[in-house]
């Protein structure tokens, strides 16, 4: 797959863990996981937006796209 999620890479960057964003963005745990691991098969927009929001970042911060 040539999407690559760097989510692990924000929640470092901020010093925030899993938990603290689920908690913030409203997603359940397990979800954020989902999208985490790249298990996610799509996104909505409003989510990408809340944790764009509550990481103040851009969603290219969260998703990458690579050529295979």
């Amino acid at each position: 797959m040539a999407i690559i999620v760097n989510l692990d890479v924000m929640l470092a960057k901020r010093k925030m863990s899993l938990n603290e964003l689920s908690e913030k963005v409203g997603l359940t745990l397990a979800n954020l996981s989902i999208l985490k691991t790249r298990k996610a098969k799509a996104v909505r927009f409003n989510t990408l937006e809340a944790i764009c929001n509550v990481l103040d970042c851009q969603w290219g911060d969260i998703l990458e796209y690579r050529k295979e």
